[in-house]
């Protein structure tokens, strides 16, 4: 256990970890639902995945969402990396920025599950109909998810490409 800890980056801690053992934590507390668990090596990765999906409700809901609205904004990706390249701080901040998105992220999720809660008493929807809404409904984040951040392998590699080829150029 103390390994897998000590692999973890900050990003993992902040963006994955915290908010999955807070949101445990809320859930629990808040509604019915039992999101703690007693065992602490099964607890890390429950509570680890808890936290990745909500960061990625972050990364395809909120953040979409923020931007429409005009409060975000970001630079092209090209320019990204290179001034990341250029600038430590850029990834400390970015970093910063994800965490910032993520807790937005895990009190709207907070919400959802308190009114799913609600919803599924009021309705008298059975355990087996709420466990299969909620396996399809991750099913298509991580799809999702999964053209994402495809995307930003592909982007990165252009990137990359473009680099090699203008500094080859300049030789």
């Amino acid at each position: 256990m103390k390994e897998i800890m000590d692999r973890l980056s900050s990003y993992n801690i902040f963006n994955y970890l915290l908010p999955g053992v807070l949101f445990a934590v809320f859930g629990s507390r808040l509604t019915d639902f039992a999101f703690l668990i007693e065992n602490p090596f099964a607890a890390a990765f429950l509570y680890y995945f808890y936290g990745l999906v909500i960061s990625r409700i972050g990364s395809l809901l909120v953040e979409p969402i923020l931007k429409r609205l005009g409060y975000v904004s970001h630079s092209e990706y090209e320019q990204y990396v290179s001034a990341s390249k250029s600038d430590d701080h850029i990834l400390i901040l970015s970093e910063v920025s994800n965490m910032y998105r993520t807790l937005s992220s895990l009190f709207l999720c907070l919400i959802v599950v308190i009114s799913c809660e609600f919803l599924s008493k009021s309705i008298g929807l059975t355990t087996w109909a709420s466990n299969g809404i909620a396996l399809a409904a991750f099913g298509a984040l991580f799809a999702v998810s999964y053209v994402k951040q495809s995307a930003y392998v592909v982007s990165r590699i252009a990137v990359a490409a473009k680099a090699k080829n203008d500094h080859g150029e300049k030789k």
